[in-house]
């Protein structure tokens, strides 16, 4: 790019327009640089990033002290480019920015380690026919010193020029050449605040990109998650006539899968299976025994809907698969059989998991809340000859059932201790009459929400209730409170009733 630029006339006050295309002086260089020298000194001029950046008073400083030492009316700061001369600094030559570089005399002086000094450009064979030696602005007599860096590039010149021929000592030269030093230091302390500067960028970016990073990993975890645990427990339960069902699913961490696991479902003769448990730990491992064990159970039923059978054969399931490990769990197995009342003959086996509860409306209007316990029942998946036990309940109209796992009972309330099978006992006494397993559930959730969330476990409640038969229509379904399978449209704690 070529500037159109003009300057003072020395000697009268008038200015004088210099051609529109400057041309310095060709200055026939003492040897030719080779391709891969001036490709390394190119390569330092952009480590430096100092081309094309804004004016700066240090170098301001350096054009305008060496004009007041040399007694010059021009001096400038000069950065060469591949094909110019870029002014990082001028005095006495306003509105130049930049010129050609070939030929030129920056381009010349750029070329030696040592100070250039033409004392009369009149007499150099040369320079004499420079254009701002020859032209309106006639340059008598220059002077530049490279500006070199450590590790020997040159990256351009600092220079002093005047309209009449002038001799300069060694000294001057000296002078000049410490001009180029300061000059160079200056872009020294500039380069090391550049790298801090780009080093801190970089590490804002790095940990801008690492908590973008976590955030986008968490969430597809907690998706993961989520998805994987859609297919350990069903979406919603099923209808069942003349029964009101209704659940709820919390797991402790979104990003984990809980070994919680649920399900309802058909067998043969109008009767229906359910169960609930928990399996040891959590995780992926946890949800491949989870996966496994709910499987098995309906597999099960469907060939012997016997409980204590279904939980025998899960136990062999578990033993007999090395991946599962060392891995156990504890589940309550029931049978649903639909009575001549309009209610159902429930058969519960149980292995090693806490009681379900039976509530029964009281003639006084209370409720009645007995612990349904099975004698007996092992962990299952944890002994070969591990033995189960059953028992049998008759759930009438305007009763209920409820099954949790431990989440519930080990959960701990504001003083610090865990609400246990004396507290949930008290808690579901105080339930109105007739029972509704829609309403259970509900007041069961809106207990666990007053509960300190420290350390809280994952919870799984499903219950079951034989409306009366001046309730709502036989057949509800209540799915309430999954938290295992939120979507979008369905936000986790909104009921989905349907008759």
């Amino acid at each position: 790019m070529l500037a159109v630029w003009s300057v003072p006339s020395w000697g009268d006050d008038e200015t004088r327009d210099m051609p529109e295309q400057v041309s310095p002086p060709a200055i026939a260089p003492k040897e030719t640089p080779v391709a891969s020298v001036e490709a390394a000194r190119m390569a330092a001029v952009r480590r430096y990033d100092i081309l094309d950046t804004p004016p700066d008073g240090a170098y301001d400083r350096v054009a305008a002290l060496a004009a007041r030492l040399f007694e010059v009316p021009v001096a400038t700061v000069t950065i060469v480019d591949e094909d110019r001369i870029w002014f990082k600094a001028t005095h006495g030559l306003e509105g130049v920015t930049e010129i050609g570089r070939d030929p030129g005399l920056c381009a010349s002086a750029v070329l030696t380690d040592d100070v250039t000094v033409i004392p009369d450009t009149l007499l150099d064979p040369v320079a004499c026919s420079n254009p701002l030696v020859a032209g309106p602005m006639g340059v008598r007599f220059y002077a530049a010193a490279p500006i070199i860096t450590a590790d020997g590039h040159r990256l351009g010149t600092v220079n002093v020029l005047d309209t009449r021929s002038r001799e300069i000592s060694e000294a001057d030269s000296a002078t000049l050449a410490d001009l180029a030093a300061v000059v160079r230091d200056q872009l020294e302390l500039r380069l090391s605040a550049l790298h801090v500067v780009r080093a801190e960028q970089e590490k804002r970016q790095a940990e801008e990109e690492a908590r973008r990073r976590a955030e986008r990993d968490k969430a597809a975890i907690a998706a993961f998650a989520s998805t994987l645990q859609r297919t350990l427990v069903p979406p919603a339960l099923p209808a069942v006539p003349g029964l009101e069902l209704a659940c709820h699913y919390q797991t402790a961490s979104p990003q984990q899968v809980g070994g919680d696991f649920y399900d309802v479902f058909p067998v043969d003769g109008g009767r229906w299976a359910f169960f609930l448990g928990d399996v040891c730990g959590k995780g992926a491992e946890a949800a491949s025994v989870t996966s496994l064990t709910r499987y098995t159970l309906r597999a099960a039923a469907l060939v012997d809907a016997d409980p204590t059978a279904a939980l025998k054969a899960l136990n062999s399931a578990l033993l007999l698969d090395a991946a599962v490990g060392t891995r156990f769990c504890t589940a309550i197995f029931g049978l649903l059989d639909p009575a001549q009342d309009g209610g159902f003959t429930v058969t519960l086996a149980t292995g090693g998991h806490p009681p379900a509860y039976h509530l029964s409306p009281t003639e006084r209007g209370g409720v009645l809340v007995e612990a349904v316990r099975a004698k007996g029942g092992m962990l299952v998946g944890a002994f070969a000859e591990a033995a189960f036990a059953s028992r049998t309940l008759h759930l009438a109209p305007g009763q209920g059932l409820l099954l949790y796992t431990d989440g519930l009972t080990e959960a701990r309330t504001a003083d610090g201790r865990m609400l246990d099978d004396t507290g949930l006992t008290d808690f579901l006494t105080q339930r109105p009459a007739p029972i509704s397993a829609g309403g259970l559930i509900d007041d069961t959730v809106a207990l666990l929400e007053t509960l300190p969330d420290s350390e809280r476990d994952d919870v799984a409640l499903l219950a079951l209730s034989v409306p009366t038969p001046d309730a709502a229509p036989s057949g509800i379904t209540t799915t309430a409170h999954s938290a295992a399978a939120p979507t979008a449209d369905t936000p986790v704690g909104q009921e989905n009733r349907r008759p």
